[in-house]
């Protein structure tokens, strides 16, 4: 941890903060997250903040078995987001759900809020929680409705 470090920031040093948010995102311990969608614009503390909570590394898109959680980082003019969210569901086992990270308001390749409920809908899935994990990155937790079996 740098002398610089606050507590506040989502980077190493605010490890502990960052993993209480992702927490109630639904991620924890043991789990195994799929992560689609990585680029160079990224960010690598949050990668490295769910690998700590999770104890597991991320697994990339050619991954064949079952997951638990899915993070999907989303840009506007990205492959269409309801062909995305439906990728995302390949691998998810029972009870999973999927981490949807798109850039924040005002930035470079920002979703619109609208655009993301649509795609979702059309995906089978719906918005369960919503979560500042970076200076860049929304989260938003999605989730198969209750009841519905596939």
């Amino acid at each position: 941890m740098g002398p610089t470090a606050s507590a506040a920031s989502p980077g190493p040093s605010g490890g502990s903060a960052l993993a209480a948010t992702l927490s109630r995102l639904g991620l924890a311990a043991g789990q195994v997250v799929q992560e689609l969608g990585w680029d160079d614009d990224v960010d690598d503390d949050l990668r490295l903040a769910v690998e700590g909570l999770t104890t597991t590394d991320l697994e990339d898109e050619d991954y064949a078995d079952v997951a638990d959680a899915v993070l999907v980082w989303f840009r506007d003019g990205d492959d269409d987001l309801v062909d995305t969210l439906v990728d995302a569901l390949t691998n998810l086992g029972e009870g999973g759900f999927v981490v949807l990270l798109t850039p924040k308001a005002g930035r470079a390749d920002h979703v619109d809020p609208s655009d993301i409920e649509e795609s979702a809908v059309t995906a089978g899935l719906h918005t369960a929680g919503a979560a500042n994990v970076s200076p860049e990155w929304g989260a938003l937790r999605l989730v198969s409705p209750k009841g519905q079996r596939r």
